[in-house]
Order: structure tokens, then C-alpha cells, then sequence
């Protein structure tokens, strides 16, 4: 056997988030093989960008180099993979929103911000200049909520992003720009849970931002930075700064 097949695991391993590796290992334990059409309609349902190319260079690889494995041992093998890597996550990786393509392990924005969310155990900073059309982030800010998450949202108030989230009460701290920044605006885009995670890019919160526009972004997990983005928020709603107020 080639090293190509482990390869390929390995690296969809580090990249894959847990949720979706759990599904791929479970799919790949009820394959029978790499022709097995139980693994074209798991592709079929998770079209994140690089992903489908990825699991197709898997079952070629799987066909020509050892097609008598069982779906079983490749599933075992992408657990591994996932588990090596673990300590040692990428700091950074690419997120976009609308067209993907396979030159590069892209995960979508729509998801990432969910992914981020649910992250979190003690608080949320979330920043936008715009906000609407978002009833699947509202919902998750709810669950958090429910978590005992703090949830601060930054948010310019000259699109009236506030409304978007309305539902969520006093379940969240809305701030605005002071008024003695009105020649300024609150442009930044930014989810970051707890002190450990954050995604940072040029999509607001808006359903088209998530999904359809061309959007680029990254994802942080270095603790070492994102701690350091969360002060400088913390520092921007303080009496020093005094360029954010409560909405």
C-alpha cells in the first residue's frame, strides 16, 4: 500500500470540526465499500468547500491502494488522525461565504459562526455593522443564553441592527457607539467565544453575508491572540475608551 490513503485521512482528520468528523466515521462504519452510495449521499448533504473533493481522493485511494478495508478501518483511522491532531489545532483557518472551491480546506461562514457559538461556556463578543436575516444565530444565541453564556453584542446603531435580535430580551447586553463618536463607525465583524476561539472576516451578520455573498474570513484558536481581542473589546465598552455605550 501507497502512503496516499493514510495521508489523505490524516489531513481531513486535522481539519474536519467534531460534529462532522463523528457523522463522516459514522458513515464510513456503514460503507461497505469505497463505492458504497451511502457515501455519496453523505457528501451530497454536507457541501462544504474542499470537502467533496476531499472524500473523492479517499475512495480512489481506497479502491486502488486497499479495497478490501472496511469502511470500519478507515473510520478508525480518521478518529486517530483527529485525535493526534488535536493538540495541536492550526491557529488560524479560511472561512468564506457564497461560491467555494476545492484549491483550499474552506469551511463556510454560516456554520463556523454556529460552530463558535456553541463553543462558548462563559461569555460571547459578538460585533457587527449589520444585522437581519438571522434566525438560525438567533437561535443559538438563545441556547447560550440558556448556558448561563454572557452575551455582549456590539452593533451600530445606524442600520438598526438591534432588531435582529429583539427576541433574545435582556437575554443579551447591546452596546452602541457613544455619542461622541458619531464621526466614527462600529464596522468590525467578530464572534469570539470565551477567551479560546474567534471568528474574524468582512461578513456581517445578515443571512446573505453568511451564506451567498463573497465573503472571506478566518478562524482563530489561539488563546494567546483571541485573549488579547477580547480585551481590547472589553476595553472599547470601559470608561477609558468610552467609545461604547449600553444600548
Amino acid at each position: 500500500m501507497s502512503d496516499r490513503l493514510p495521508e489523505l485521512l490524516a489531513a481531513l482528520g486535522k481539519r474536519l470540526p467534531t460534529a462532522r468528523l463523528t457523522g463522516l466515521c459514522a458513515c464510513l462504519r456503514a460503507a461497505d465499500g469505497p463505492s458504497d452510495t451511502v457515501l455519496d449521499r453523505w457528501s451530497a448533504d454536507h457541501p462544504a468547500a474542499g470537502l467533496g473533493s476531499e472524500l473523492h481522493a479517499i475512495r480512489n485511494a481506497w479502491r486502488s491502494e486497499a479495497p478490501s478495508l472496511p469502511g470500519a478501518a478507515l473510520a478508525l483511522s480518521l478518529a486517530v488522525a483527529a485525535a493526534a491532531a488535536a493538540g495541536s489545532v492550526p491557529p488560524t483557518e479560511l472561512v468564506v461565504s457564497g461560491p467555494t472551491s476545492s484549491a483550499l480546506p474552506i469551511r463556510l461562514t454560516s456554520g463556523i459562526a454556529v460552530d463558535v457559538i456553541r463553543s462558548a461556556h462563559t461569555s460571547l463578543l459578538i460585533a457587527s455593522f449589520a444585522a437581519y436575516g438571522i434566525a438560525e444565530i438567533v437561535t443559538e444565541l438563545r441556547a447560550a443564553a440558556g448556558r448561563n453564556v454572557r452575551i455582549d453584542l456590539l452593533l451600530e446603531e445606524s442600520t438598526s441592527s438591534a432588531q435582529a435580535f429583539a427576541p433574545l430580551g435582556d437575554r443579551v447586553r447591546i452596546w452602541h457607539r457613544a455619542h461622541n463618536s458619531t464621526r466614527s463607525a462600529l464596522h468590525a465583524k467578530v464572534v469570539a467565544a470565551d477567551r479560546h476561539t474567534a471568528l474574524l472576516g468582512s461578513a456581517n451578520l445578515t443571512g446573505r453575508a453568511l451564506r451567498d455573498n463573497v465573503e472571506i474570513g478566518v478562524i482563530l484558536r489561539d488563546p494567546a491572540i483571541v485573549g488579547r481581542l477580547v480585551d481590547h473589546i472589553h476595553w472599547l465598552t470601559g470608561p477609558q475608551a468610552r467609545y461604547l455605550r449600553r444600548g
